[in-house]
């Protein structure tokens, strides 16, 4: 009697494995492949049940946010990789350059897409709509920095990222916003206290951890793995602006700390200064991008920017660092080109260059810094004695900001790179200041021999 209860029990096990793999098969030949198009028809053995549910989830999302008329664009790095190696032949095929499941099939937790704040107007019915279709989603909001300012630092909350999770498989949608200086901008991804943390592993995400700036993409819109997507049209070129994009704002809040103790110069003289130095640091910005030699804040403007969010109007000029491996022989030329005449030429590309171009009543310096294993230096020189100064830095990298309305790069360990410069007074203004013996970083560094000084003095 046992051994047949035995049998029973292993017959009825067999045929209810029998009916789950028969209701499997009917499942995703019939739904499926009904709901979800053409697809699956190329979908190889190859790909298994988790691979397709990415495909799934993602032409789901995509699905919806045409029903909402939202463009989003696909910003994920690990798919534009992909993207990017088959790019030709992505443009040149209208059908998608390949019968499998390559792209959004792809191994991975998440699925990046973009969208730009003023092309779409949120509405609590995509939500929704959202979870109708089966998604749990996740809203992430902050303090609009765009609104941020001496006067208010209250701030009002919008929308940055948003997390649709369906099944084992999730989109993240960040929201770019368009700053004054005429780029993109997204958030920083901080979750409330209230929120759930294990909703999604956040650690992966690729956006977020710092908040990005972005120049305007051109998009393309193409056919990948049977979806119609929207996608940088040149994915290498963004991936590579990725790598570089992180933000800092201005510390407003200790801006306005710092005016408290020292009231900001409001004279005529000021204003002016101020005027003529965010223009000549517009022209000089477009000079140089023009060109494409990166650079950043440096000296008494990177001051004025981290200390008080504006030009410093005793410093009497603007201050930019170039690494010397940007250098350029067309430098000059282009900004005499820009109406800016050379002021003066010290130094030499192998050593301590510096070039001084004059403008509007404003003199704009611009420092090469030469990489060491362990710092990082900028060259000056005394013209009517031919000594060398050396002014030392820790290693950095650079972040972008905005700064008098312009996105612009400074040193991302701002305070490190202003205390080796200013010292830990950097806080308390300075008027009489020496660029010999006044910097913190500076070293004797030799004397020119006069037989160079034609090469390397010159001034204008």
């Amino acid at each position: 009697m046992q051994k047949i209860n035995k049998n029973v029990v292993l017959a009825l096990l067999s045929l209810a494995s029998l009916v789950f793999l028969l209701f499997q098969l009917y499942y995703y030949k019939f739904y499926l492949s009904h709901k979800n198009g053409t697809v699956f028809s190329k979908v190889r053995g190859s790909q298994s049940g988790q691979d397709i549910t990415r495909w799934h989830v993602v032409r789901k999302f995509l699905g919806l946010a045409a029903s909402y008329n939202i463009p989003v664009y696909l910003i994920d790095p690990f798919i534009l990789g992909l993207i990017a190696k088959d790019i030709e032949q992505i443009r040149s095929s209208p059908e998608g350059p390949s019968p499998e499941c390559k792209y959004f099939c792809a191994p991975r937790d998440f699925t990046t897409f973009a969208l730009l704040d003023k092309t779409w107007k949120y509405e609590v019915g995509l939500l929704k709509t959202a979870e109708k279709m089966g998604f749990q989603w996740l809203k992430i909001i902050n303090k609009d920095p765009r609104l941020d300012g001496m006067d208010d630092l209250s701030g009002i909350e919008i929308p940055l990222h948003y997390i649709f999770k369906l099944a084992s498989h999730a989109i993240h949608l960040v929201v770019f916003y368009e700053r004054s200086g005429n780029y993109l901008w997204h958030g920083p991804l901080r979750l409330k206290q209230h929120m759930d943390r294990k909703f999604v592993p956040f650690r992966k995400l690729h956006f977020g951890r710092y908040p990005g700036a972005y120049e305007k993409p051109e998009l393309l819109l193409v056919s990948i793995d049977d979806l119609k997507v929207q996608i940088p049209k040149d994915p290498s070129s963004f991936l590579e602006e990725m790598l570089h994009s992180r933000f800092l704002e201005c510390r407003y809040r200790e801006a306005r700390s710092f005016f408290q103790l020292y009231p900001d110069d409001a004279s005529l003289d000021a204003v002016e200064f101020r005027k003529k130095a965010k223009s000549l640091l517009h022209l000089a910005a477009l000079t140089l991008n023009n060109l494409g030699v990166k650079f950043w804040l440096s000296s008494g403007t990177c001051l004025g920017w981290y200390r008080q969010c504006n030009v410093i109007p005793h410093s009497k000029d603007v201050d930019l660092g170039v690494f010397i491996r940007d250098y350029k022989a067309d430098i000059i030329p282009a900004f005499q080109k820009a109406g800016l005449p050379l002021k003066h030429k010290f130094g030499k590309v192998e050593d301590s260059l510096e070039l001084s171009f004059q403008g509007d009543d404003v003199k704009l310096d611009i420092f090469f810094f030469y990489e060491e294993d362990d710092h990082i230096w900028n060259g000056g020189t005394q013209a009517k004695s031919g000594k060398k100064f050396k002014y030392l830095f820790p290693k950095f990298t650079l972040c972008w900001t905005e700064f008098v309305e312009l996105k612009v790069h400074v040193p991302c360990e701002t305070r490190q790179y202003v205390e080796a410069n200013y010292g830990p007074d950097w806080k308390v203004p300075v008027k009489m200041w020496d660029w010999k013996s006044s910097p913190s970083n500076v070293q004797y560094n030799g004397v020119w021999p006069v037989d160079e000084w034609d090469d390397v003095i010159q001034i204008y």
